[in-house]
């Protein structure tokens, strides 16, 4: 297992040296890591990353190869009954006709219920309809099923059904340095540009300096701005749940886009915008940006980009408080709009494919709120919206 997360690391270029891995094997000989994942994973990571940018490289690659380890521990401290019988229980099967019999109870109803069964229930409950739980098809808990419902104590997507999260969770930040797989993301990106001269004088106006030292008789450096792309862009990228499915294609659009535009601003929301952004995901519930400060601050000439799967309760875009992981006082629609309204020119980019997009709810709403100018990331849909905010 240890030479695969080596390897594995190493197929993720992250640049580890046999001598790194060495160490690390000398350290838990010396029982170092004192047999826990947690101390395991920072031990490996003091041993095998050099550089900062790599952190987010290493915690997927660790992710992987050392899934489910630091749960079943969990399990095995904690569980009552056998971890084996609570694993089957919660991969319970269940048939698409069995599913369709399943009610959603509508939002209003899903808040009112939740609150009631909070202030009933009085201990830990294990599968069933009715209670908080987990592998039934309650629309409260987790590791079950029911067509719509708030997730509660489950560290991931199982079947994209929850209405709210009622779990912190953690995203990663995009790697802005991601060596590109696919070369024409730049080559469609630069359909977006104006040139301009701005800023000092640091270049050799080869042309002028000639022209002005035949004209005077002796030399005359004549100095002048780079030439630069005029055109300012503002970035919104959807982190997290079901945007990590996406992450390589997504983090191969943002460093060609860090590469190509120098006036480029970005930031981060989760599913829908709503009255806060971030810079940081680390730091997304202690260091936000107020929405209305970015639109104060910058001017409208801007050309902004939403980068997004648009796949989402619907309660999330249309009603107050709809939002996944908090209690937003008005619906994402309303931020929506305020940004396009502010930003004539507003595209969104969708990394899911264009067959699928019709069979979204969320997706529907999305593109009609941003008037059909949804695009999907392949180099015809990147044309298509390059073109789209140069009119």
């Amino acid at each position: 297992m240890f030479l695969q997360f080596f390897t594995s690391l190493r197929d993720a270029q992250v640049p580890v040296t046999l001598r790194e891995y060495l160490t690390l094997m000398e350290a838990l000989d010396a029982d170092l890591a004192d047999y826990t994942v947690e101390n395991f994973y920072y031990l490996s990571r003091a041993s095998l990353v050099k550089d900062e940018r790599n952190l987010d490289k290493f915690d997927r690659v660790f992710g992987t190869v050392f899934k489910g380890l630091e749960s079943l521990l969990d399990a095995m401290e904690k569980a009552e009954i056998p971890a084996e019988w609570l694993k089957k229980l919660a991969e319970k099967y269940l048939t698409e006709e069995e599913k369709k019999q399943i009610e959603a109870m509508g939002w209003d109803k899903l808040m009112e219920t939740l609150k009631k069964r909070l202030e009933e229930q009085k201990g830990r409950h294990q599968g069933g309809s009715k209670w908080i739980g987990t592998a039934g098809t309650s629309p409260f808990g987790a590791h079950g099923y029911n067509p719509e419902g708030v997730r509660i104590g489950q560290e991931k997507n199982r079947n994209n059904r929850a209405v709210k999260v009622w779990d912190k969770r953690e995203f990663k930040d995009l790697d802005g340095n991601v060596e590109l797989g696919i070369r024409n993301i730049k080559v469609a990106l630069r359909r977006l540009r104006k040139f301009a001269r701005t800023g000092a004088p640091d270049e050799l106006d080869l042309d002028n300096t000639i022209r002005e030292t035949a004209n005077h008789g002796y030399l005359d450096v004549v100095m002048r701005p780079e030439r630069r792309n005029a055109v300012k862009l503002l970035v919104f990228f959807d982190i997290g749940g079901s945007m990590d499915s996406h992450i390589e294609q997504v983090e191969e659009l943002f460093s060609a886009a860090k590469s190509e535009f120098k006036h480029m601003e970005y930031f981060y929301f989760h599913n829908c915008l709503y009255e806060g952004v971030w810079k940081q995901n680390k730091r997304r519930f202690t260091d936000r940006t107020p929405t209305w400060d970015v639109l104060h601050k910058y001017p409208h000439d801007y050309k902004v980009v939403f980068v997004g799967d648009a796949s989402m309760s619907p309660y999330e875009i249309m009603v107050p408080g709809g939002s996944v992981e908090h209690v937003n006082e008005e619906p994402g629609s309303v931020w929506l709009d305020r940004i396009i309204r502010t930003y004539p020119h507003s595209v969104w980019l969708n990394p899911v494919q264009q067959k699928h997009w019709d069979y979204s709810e969320s997706t529907t709403i999305i593109r009609r709120i941003f008037a059909n100018r949804m695009f999907p990331i392949t180099i015809e849909g990147l044309e298509g919206a390059m073109k789209e905010l140069t009119h």
